[in-house]
């Protein structure tokens, strides 16, 4: 079990092959606060070792797992639901002292986390393939699908809890087994917490197995993971840049990978939209946990005939804002993960500001807390104006015509997620078809997204997609045929 969260800095282990192990180098690494800045957790560093043995006991307990009956494998991604849905309050208590996160943000992740596990209990029952019509006479073909073997997950520290389920759930219910290494950032809730999750749900030894290292110490670990042909394929959430290498790195080795990468998703607000709402649902979008989610609005485009009332209100709204605490259940937005990432917003907001922009709101920060900040004017040649600095800042712009704002919309290498306000719904499908999205959500914000929904983007934003959809990635197509008569040959 994982230790209690009363007190200071407590010591976690790694779980292998179904038990909870340090690293076999003894060593261990502090795992910080982002609000205090005082370390919150020591947590194991790992090595190359460390993951050649979660490999090896994913390889292990993969025949097993993959014949398990799906009443069984359903039985325990229930389990696993309810278990979370019971340590709720103290899951909350754990993302904001480790990422930083506020209650709001944490108790969706663990609503739609839960929601995930329920929904993948259900995988095991779909369509295993089909029945392909054969020009042979008397064949029989089926298109049977069948789990890889050992799939590796990476999941990020943003949205800990529900993207770290979301990286092992799909493959463990296809019948694969898993090994997941955590960000270094949140080592705890992005992979810890979810082992313990499914070890007390009852997931055999060796099926789910979670190995964690220390900041910049990554390059063992991924060699292994990454070089071992026991690992058939790989489940990443992160950055553009970093997916594009590990993309790089599986082709190399002609194994295949998911990735939900970055976005820089723009909102426009039609003459027609409702103003108050628009404010409303820009303001959710843009600021919900601190900007450092993959679909946080970047970017408002505003019909001018609107520009200067939504912008007025919208800067207002954004004023009061302030983060601080977020243990503390009245705070709306809590502190950015690290210096690193603050550095990067207030990087971003000085080059905008050179470049000729206009600070509305915002633009201050308290240590590592940054209160909702507004851009208008930004010049095309401030980086922000088309590259996401992840964090709490939104650009506001006026467009006259909606073909404009299209190209403005598209004017950027992501292409995850997008908005559209409008009176006139058809009209916004219409504009929707145009934005080069994955997901385009009309009179609702970029961000959101529900378990079984098909997650993903385009261009730079993504490959594969998510929920069901999933199962296409993490598992095998075989083609079976039965002769049902000798066939004559020509030989």
């Amino acid at each position: 079990m994982l230790p209690s969260l009363s007190g200071g800095a407590h010591a976690y282990r790694q779980l292998i092959a179904g038990e909870w192990v340090g690293a076999e180098s003894g060593r261990t690494f502090e795992d910080i606060d982002p609000y205090t800045g005082h370390a919150f957790a020591t947590v194991p560093a790992s090595g190359a070792a460390d993951a050649q043995r979660a490999i090896d006991a994913a390889d292990h307990a993969f025949a097993a797992w993959a014949a398990m009956g799906a009443r069984a494998r359903q039985a325990l991604f229930l389990n696993a639901a309810t278990i979370l849905e019971r340590r709720a309050d103290e899951v909350v208590r754990l993302m904001a002292r480790e990422t930083g996160t506020a209650a709001a943000f944490s108790r969706f992740q663990i609503q739609w986390a839960t929601g995930l596990l329920r929904q993948a209990a259900g995988y095991p029952y779909l369509p295993g393939g089909e029945i392909v019509q054969s020009d042979t006479p008397g064949v029989f073909a089926m298109a049977v699908r069948k789990p890889l073997g050992v799939v590796c997950g990476i999941s990020p520290w943003n949205g800990a809890l529900a993207l770290g389920f979301r990286t092992v759930v799909a493959p463990l219910a296809c019948g694969n087994t898993v090994v997941l290494k955590p960000s270094e950032e949140a080592p705890v809730c992005a992979g810890l917490l979810i082992g313990e999750v499914l070890h007390e749900a009852g997931f055999p030894p060796g099926v789910v197995n979670v190995v964690t290292h220390a900041p910049d110490d990554i390059g063992p670990i991924a060699d292994r993971l990454f070089d071992s042909a026991k690992v058939r394929a790989y489940n990443f959430t992160g950055s553009s840049s970093t997916g594009a290498r590990l993309a790089a790195r599986a082709g190399g080795k002609l194994k295949r990978i998911a990735l939900e990468l970055g976005g820089y998703n723009p909102m426009i607000v039609l003459a027609d939209a409702d103003l108050a709402y628009s404010v409303d649902t820009a303001i959710f979008a843009a600021f919900f946990h601190q900007g450092q989610i993959c679909m946080n609005t970047r970017k408002i485009l505003v019909h001018r005939s609107l520009y200067d009332e939504f912008l007025a209100r919208f800067a207002q709204r954004a004023r009061d804002l302030r983060a601080g605490d977020p243990s503390d259940p009245h705070t709306k937005l809590g502190p950015l993960i690290n210096d690193q990432a603050l550095a990067k917003v207030q990087r971003g907001i000085d080059e905008a500001l050179a470049c000729g922009a206009s600070l509305v709101a915002g633009g201050t920060s308290r240590g590592r807390c940054f209160d909702a900040t507004v851009l208008a004017d930004v010049s095309a040649d401030a980086p922000i104006h088309s590259e996401e600095v992840f964090g709490p800042v939104v650009l506001v712009e006026a467009f006259d015509d909606e073909r404009e704002a299209v190209a403005e919309a598209n004017g950027t290498a992501y292409g995850l997620s997008a908005s559209i306000m409008t009176a006139d719904v058809w009209n916004g499908i219409r504009l929707g078809g145009q934005v080069q999205a994955g997901m385009v959500n009309v009179n609702g914000p970029t961000m959101g997204g529900e378990p079984q929904i098909p997650f993903g983007g385009v261009k730079d934003s993504d490959w594969a997609r998510f929920g069901r959809w999933a199962i296409d990635m993490f598992t095998d197509l075989n083609l079976v045929t039965v002769s049902q008569e000798k066939r004559h040959y020509p030989l």
